[in-house]
């Protein structure tokens, strides 16, 4: 028998965006919300064990126990589809320090498909199976081992297969983005699917997908009939949604927000990505610009601008406004 329903957000963590929540964003998002743990992008495994500088380059709190500066637990993720190679690097990630171990069949980007990683393994729930039981059976017994899954390829066909291979497999936990591979992105999320699996299943679920704000996440946790979150894109459009879920916080205002930008413009040209602050920058007012029209307009004032000097000009101004 499942576990009981509860109607109130329990637990809710960071999702891991690609080429988005790396250590400087995981840095100020969780300095601003109480998540419980979050998710690193993930780590390509190949026919090898991956080297520890791998591992540190995708996550460098490794170096502080794994941590975010503001103490938020980390999990290192990784993608691939041979049970053996997966087994050996989750092995490597705890060791290193890593709080579990999470995989990924969830990415629907064609590059990663291809190869036979991400979302198109869910395709084949039994490989599903051979991979979270391979881990499960290397990794500590005490260490957590959780999955991120769509609703399937296609469709939600699958579903049910795929969440019974994952259970099977003695997996702690597993997120379920409530959208197959073929919707991408496009809204709206499908939550009550997560609902249906709720009822069958005892595998700790975190609902994902198209939470934006809190009334969202009421709608998503009544649906899906799980208490558990994780935010991806809404956390970027506006970024103490986590409290504003949990704890009833005030939505951050634009005159916090533009101060949070030129401290984060500051840390992030002192970074080792600082050739890339112009499009890190502009890609996240992209989704600031969802919940601020001055976002939107401080957008548009440096989109076409390359100088960082004239880029934090234009921040400055629009932190005056």
């Amino acid at each position: 028998m499942h576990t009981p329903i509860e109607t109130k957000v329990k637990k809710i963590i960071l999702a891991p965006m690609e080429g988005v929540a790396d250590e400087l964003m995981r840095k100020t998002l969780t300095s601003l919300n109480n998540y419980d743990f979050c998710i690193t992008e993930f780590i390509r495994i190949v026919d090898a064990l991956m080297p520890e500088h791998v591992f540190r380059r995708m996550c460098p709190e490794l170096e502080h126990g794994c941590r975010t500066q503001s103490g938020t637990p980390l999990r290192i993720q990784l993608l691939g589809q041979e049970p053996d190679w997966m087994a050996e690097n989750a092995v490597r990630a705890i060791d290193m320090g890593s709080h579990g171990v999470d995989v990924n069949f969830g990415c629907p980007a064609k590059t990663v498909n291809k190869s036979k990683g991400g979302a198109v393994l869910l395709n084949e729930p039994e490989k599903i199976y051979q991979i979270m039981a391979k881990i499960r059976a290397a990794i500590d017994p005490n260490a957590t081992l959780s999955a991120k899954i769509r609703l399937g390829f296609n469709d939600a066909s699958k579903l049910d297969e795929i969440v019974s291979a994952i259970e099977s497999a003695k997996v702690d936990q597993l997120t379920i983005h409530a959208r197959t591979k073929q919707d991408g992105y496009r809204p709206p999320a499908y939550w009550h699917f997560i609902g249906q699996i709720r009822q069958k299943y005892d595998i700790e679920i975190f609902a994902n997908g198209e939470i934006w704000s809190k009334s969202d996440a009421t709608d998503c946790v009544t649906q899906s009939q799980t208490p558990n979150l994780m935010l991806g894109r809404g956390a970027l459009a506006l970024p103490n949604l986590a409290n504003v879920i949990k704890f009833d916080e005030k939505p951050m205002p634009w005159s916090e927000l533009s101060l949070l930008l030129i401290s984060n413009s500051a840390l992030d040209l002192k970074g080792h990505k600082s050739f890339y602050f112009s499009s890190r920058l502009k890609q996240w007012l992209r989704y600031l610009k969802l919940q601020y029209p001055q976002a939107d307009t401080l957008f548009n004032n440096i989109k076409r601008l390359k100088d960082k000097d004239e880029i934090l000009h234009q921040i400055d101004i629009a932190a005056s406004i």
